[in-house]
């Protein structure tokens, strides 16, 4: 393989790294998100539903331009506005994974959002009334059973972002999709390259379809589909 293979095991290395940041993060800011739009709060349901619906309307590629260099003019801004003399470069990988993680953070909001609605509201109303604390109630009730209607549209959203850390190649982060046009350039094979990192990508969605499809089993263990108790 004209020794790129190291190049793109190291991209590999990179993909997945800003690939677990980033749905560590959408993950956070979609859940505290989601429960922001479910409150009886009308401000932060507005301000949530405007997130969702300007995210989800504006391509991904765009949004990672946007907000990796809007978002570099922004911090030296401030800077400068504090009356720091240093002009601030934003790391690319930290960018990167923040920008996916406010980009699919509204697409996990909505998959959270409607695994709580989910949940048949008498259920919570019932360990109340029989004095179980609110952290218990949220912990042992309505979590687990949130995390159990969350899983597969949370499946779904992760094989999206694990495809999608390939944008992050365009703002000059040698994930594996930068390194392997840099190989198919240098080795005047580019077909062959892009091949094998498309095999790559395919490998890791599926190995987590396999992982988070045994962890939706194991949150629907005694559940009867069908039944409505």
């Amino acid at each position: 393989m004209n020794g790129y293979t190291g190049q793109i095991v190291a991209g590999l290395l990179t993909t997945m790294e800003i690939g677990l940041c980033s749905l560590a993060m959408a993950t956070i800011l979609g859940f505290f998100a989601a429960l922001a739009a479910v409150s009886g709060n009308a401000v932060a349901r507005h301000l949530t539903g405007m997130y969702s619906s300007t995210i989800r309307g504006i391509p991904d590629l765009l949004l990672m331009l946007i907000l990796f260099y809007g978002g570099q003019i922004a911090l030296n801004k401030i800077v400068e506005a504090l009356g720091i003399q240093t002009r601030l470069e934003l790391n690319q990988f930290i960018s990167g994974f923040i920008t996916l993680g406010i980009i699919y953070g509204a697409y996990f909001m909505e998959t959270f959002r409607g695994a709580l609605q989910a949940i048949p509201p008498g259920q919570a109303e019932v360990a109340r009334a029989f004095g179980m604390p609110p952290f218990k109630v949220n912990t042992r009730i309505l979590l687990p059973q949130m995390i159990r209607f969350a899983l597969p549209g949370f499946t779904n959203n992760w094989l999206v972002v694990s495809k999608a850390t390939a944008l992050v190649s365009v703002i000059g982060l040698q994930d594996m999709m930068y390194r392997a046009k840099l190989a198919g350039a240098a080795a005047q094979q580019p077909f062959t390259w892009l091949l094998l990192a498309g095999a790559l990508y395919l490998l890791i969605t599926t190995l987590s379809l396999m992982a988070l499809k045994l962890l939706e089993r194991r949150f629907s263990m005694g559940v009867r589909y069908g039944s409505h108790v």
